[in-house]
């Protein structure tokens, strides 16, 4: 958040805010959430090729310490969000908990609103399954 929010400011300094598409000032929302998932993916890139480097020995890691058992087990629901893969959970919660329009998700990810809607419904499915609620598809 740290970085999203000094890129945010960097631009605002630099006079690079965007613009609402009815041109009546800016449209902050959508662009502030992009930039947080752009810095998002990015941290998640650099992470992997840690634990890539890792793998191959190229960095001289500690050893992890043993998991503890029975500290902080995780809800159904946050286990099923965490095993959806990453484009689908980033749909589901720009629209389910962000409380974003399709519309709005799919400017901030990009894609079209087809697409935008085809991930939730998907991301929808696969965690009432996960969280054995399975529904009958329409």
């Amino acid at each position: 958040m740290q970085e999203a929010l000094l890129r945010a400011l960097r631009a605002a300094e630099e006079g690079r805010l965007p613009v609402a598409p009815d041109g009546c000032g800016p449209s902050l929302r959508p662009w502030c959430l992009s930039v947080i998932r752009n810095v998002f993916h990015e941290q998640l890139r650099a992470r992997r090729r840690e634990t890539l480097h890792r793998r191959n020995g190229a960095l001289d890691a500690q050893p992890l310490p043993p998991p503890q058992d029975g500290h902080g087990t995780l809800s159904d629901l946050t286990q099923g969000l965490a095993a959806l893969p990453p484009l689908l959970r980033e749909a589901l919660v720009l629209v389910g908990a962000e409380g974003l329009s399709q519309e709005e998700a799919a400017a901030i990810c990009g894609v079209p609103v087809g697409t935008m809607k085809a991930r939730v419904s998907r991301a929808r499915r696969q965690l009432a399954a996960a969280m054995g609620r399975e529904h009958a598809r329409p």
